[in-house]
């Protein structure tokens, strides 16, 4: 009974010493693929250079306030994503 008990207990403590070592593994291969800068995008702004960009553009227009912001928003996400 008493062998029983141990050959269970040192099953269990390599399966999971197994399951231990091939985690550090996969987290090992995930760092190494997500180390290094980011790819940029060609001709993309930060919020703050395309906010600026887009008030100068769309300075001096007549129209609502609430045009402005809708074309503001639309003005910043393209050149955030570099379409523009």
């Amino acid at each position: 009974m008493m062998k029983l008990f141990s050959a269970l207990a040192v099953a269990g403590l390599m399966t999971t010493a197994m399951t231990a070592t091939s985690q550090a593994q996969e987290s090992k291969v995930f760092r190494r693929m997500t180390a290094g800068q980011p790819a940029p995008l060609h001709g993309s702004m930060t919020q703050a250079q395309a906010r600026k960009s887009c008030q100068m553009d769309l300075s001096g227009s007549r129209e609502s306030k609430s045009s402005l912001n809708i074309k503001m928003r639309q003005c910043m996400d393209k050149k955030m994503n570099g379409t523009m």
